[in-house]
């Protein structure tokens, strides 16, 4: 990109305390962090009147004050003249904008020239003639329409006759975290072992406090041992016109029920880390809206986002949202309602947690990231310049903290459950041998050079423990760190061996290593290769091939076997594979697309870049363009899904599409290359990493910025939310291989 683009949105923003203005905040500062510098956010803000006004941060570039219908016309007519901005985002509701049901909003659309998109906060059913025009008037000049709920989008269309292309479902985003228990965030807060309950926002009298205050004397001849917190503090509207009334007759009951011990009101606008740590402390949130037609809440979607198991009133959203799997509906009003439904979580630790569970892994979707692609989509249809812009994901940072946490002071775990290591699962030698190689990768770029040093020994460590007397390693060890003899014995381990010997002379490469580490690694090597026989698995010997070519590369005194002979034997093994299998239909080395397949054809463009050989290079490239043509579809990255692979004759499978075929994918797009200087192979290795940002089959994004770790795969339908060895060391591989070359 020439130079930055820029997305408008008209809103209220921070630090104006408003459910809107947060909301703002985060979608814009998602896509900036996914996007930054090819697109960025910039913000007109609304204010409450005329009068009042804000300290805005530098994103907001104009201000609105409610009341002059002139003024949003004027501020369209500025906005038409950035060239820079190619599309405004309204945020709506009805109580925002000025004039009769917030209508002057509709001259501002008529004005405005840019693509417009209007996300509508409230979608009210039955409406009046009044609110039917307004509505009406703004989908009919707006671009596009954003419902946040099913419910919303079906209302659009029932009761405002509004077309369904038009509209497109985004749901309120969540911050992503990773799960935890209540134990440590109640200790934190400096809570008491008591279960905590918790409703949070602004308070009004639509807010309904007063029921569930009115349910905790029931409750508590069932189940005494908990509190009620209720945090936030009043809506500045309400403030205004009747100050703390409300708040003081909830105080009033409390004492008055004789409540004081079980209840606490926390008056306080907390910041973003306070509530998410007030919402990790809680065991159960009560959602309290008195309004039936309430679209959406940003504190209901927060708390599923956070695991909780949810007691609401059975307003809009909550009705799609809290099904009998994530928690319990009640009805308005109704004190015994909530009685029950609090005794029966109460009394049940493990129906809170299955039900907390639930509600987190059903939302991940939800979380600012995929909102923000969700968004992004949508944009990209209305303008050109942020489809091409989108293109440009901003990368993340290399985060070492999870393969930090995954490392014991034996190796690396294999699985983890959600981003907890499963020491159950045992180790592997493929996942220590991918881990050694992401820390020399690492060290000496990072600042951590201490720490992975350590990581870098105990995977060294591991990789001697699994070697055989033979020179070859086993795979499997158990989690008492005794070797899986059983398991070794029923499972090939070729590949693990041959991944083994890539990791090792990666090691030996690493020349900012301390000696006594190069030395240990060598004397591996050296032992390998005294009893090294070819094995019959192409991706060992691929694997084999590219840790011959970095031995020949970096080792300028090696002592041992010929490495140029054994990059030609090995080669030629490919080679003879490839002669008995292919076809003009079928350019490959087997009959079938398994897992990691780009090393094969890597393995060959490296064999003739050490050796000149161009048959290598003929087959390298022309298997490589054939398995290029079998996985990018549409320009996205669609790995072989492992839940099948893809015959030769059968059909190829699209699901449990895994961070290890998108790391070898973009190993070998880069030493592609880095031996042709075909721009086209440099473009398709960001493709094929934007699978980690979200260009996959299901939208949404495999890596968690927030623990440092990667998801497990993508199925039909769902992303496997565990963060195991594999899945985290083939992205942080993956990312420092396109580092490596955009240093280039």
């Amino acid at each position: 990109m020439k130079e930055t683009i820029k997305i408008l949105y008209v809103s209220t923003f921070p630090p104006r305390e408003c459910g809107m203005a947060t909301f703002t905040e985060d979608l814009t500062a998602a896509i900036d962090d996914l996007l930054l510098p090819a697109i960025e956010s910039r913000v007109v803000a609304v204010n409450a009147d005329d009068i009042s006004r804000y300290h805005y941060p530098r994103k907001v570039i104009a201000e609105i004050g409610r009341s002059s219908q002139d003024e949003y016309i004027r501020t369209a007519e500025t906005i038409n003249a950035m060239d820079d901005v190619c599309l405004v985002n309204v945020q709506h509701e009805f109580g925002i904008f000025a004039g009769p049901l917030g209508s002057h909003i509709i001259s501002f659309l008529e004005a405005i020239k840019k693509p417009s998109i209007v996300t509508m906060h409230s979608v009210l059913p039955s409406p009046d003639e009044e609110m039917y025009r307004v509505v009406r008037a703004i989908a009919e000049h707006a671009s596009g329409l954003v419902a946040m709920t099913r419910h919303s989008k079906e209302l659009f269309i029932s009761a405002y006759g509004i077309a369904e292309e038009k509209i497109s479902v985004i749901p309120h985003g969540i911050h992503a975290m990773p799960y935890v228990s209540s134990v440590k965030p109640k200790s934190f807060l400096g809570f008491t072992k008591k279960i905590n309950l918790l409703t949070f926002g602004f308070l009004s009298r639509g807010k309904g406090l007063e029921y569930v205050i009115e349910a905790l004397p029931e409750v508590m001849k069932a189940y005494s041992d908990f509190i009620y917190i209720i945090l936030g503090v009043t809506h500045p509207n309400v403030l205004k016109e009747e100050g703390e009334s409300y708040r003081n007759s909830l105080i009033q009951k409390v004492h008055e029920l004789k409540l004081a011990s079980h209840v606490n009101f926390y008056n306080e606008y907390v910041t973003l880390d306070e509530l998410l740590q007030f919402l990790k402390a809680a065991d159960i949130y009560i959602a309290t809206s008195l309004n039936p037609n309430q679209a959406v809440s940003g504190t209901l979607s927060y708390a599923l986002g956070t695991g909780r198991p949810v007691v609401s009133t059975c307003f809009a959203q909550a009705k799609e949202f809290v099904t009998s799997d994530v928690g319990i509906l009640v009805d308005f009003r109704d004190p015994h309602a909530y009685a029950q439904a609090l005794i029966t979580l109460l009394k049940d630790h493990a129906l809170r947690e299955h039900l907390g569970m639930n509600s987190y892994f059903r939302t991940r979707n939800m979380t600012w990231e995929n909102v923000a692609l969700e968004y992004l989509k949508l944009f990209s249809k209305h303008s050109d310049a942020i489809a091409q812009g989108s293109e440009h994901k901003r990368f993340p940072h290399a985060n070492l903290s999870h393969l930090f946490r995954l490392t014991d002071n034996f190796g690396i775990i294999q699985f983890a459950k959600l981003s907890l290591p499963d020491i159950s699962s045992g180790y592997t030698l493929d996942d220590n041998a991918r881990a050694l190689i992401v820390a020399c990768l690492c060290y000496g770029e990072y600042k951590q050079k201490e720490e992975l040093r350590k990581r870098i020994e105990k995977y060294l460590g591991f990789i001697e423990f699994v070697m055989g007397k033979d020179g070859r390693f086993c795979n499997y060890v158990r989690p008492d760190r005794k070797l899986d003899t059983a398991f070794n014995e029923k499972n090939n381990f070729d590949d693990a061996n041959g991944r083994a010997f890539w990791a090792l002379a990666v090691c030996v490469s690493t020349d900012t290593l301390p000696q006594q580490i190069l030395d240990k690694a060598i004397a591996l090597l050296k032992k390998n290769l005294e009893y090294y026989r070819m094995f019959e698995s192409p991706r060992s010997v691929a694997f084999h091939v590219k840790g011959f070519c970095l031995l020949l590369e970096n080792m300028r005194e090696w002592q041992g076997p010929d490495l140029a002979q054994l990059i030609i034997s090995h080669c030629d093994r490919l080679v003879s594979l490839y002669r008995a299998v292919a076809s003009p239909q079928w350019q490959w080395f087997e009959n079938y697309l398994t897992y990691s397949n780009a090393v094969l054809s890597e393995a060959l463009i490296l064999g003739y870049k050490h050796t000149g050989n161009s048959e290598y290079f003929d087959i390298g490239r022309k298997t490589f363009e054939f398995l290029i043509s079998q996985t990018f579809v549409n320009r996205i990255y669609a790995p072989i899904g492992q839940d099948g692979w893809h015959h030769k004759t059968g059909e190829r499978r699209y699901f449990d599409q895994q961070p290890e075929d998108v790391a070898a994918m973009i190993c070998a797009l880069a030493s592609a290359y880095t031996v042709t200087k075909d721009a086209k192979y440099n473009k398709l290795m960001h493709e094929a990493f934007n699978w980690f940002l979200g260009d996959n089959s299901l939208k949404q994004v495999v890596y968690d910025r927030t623990t440092g770790g990667c998801y497990d795969g993508v199925g039909e339908g769902y992303i496997n939310l565990n963060q195991g060895a594999e899945s985290t060391t083939s992205y942080l591989l993956a990312r420092l291989t396109v580092a490596a070359m955009r240093v280039e």
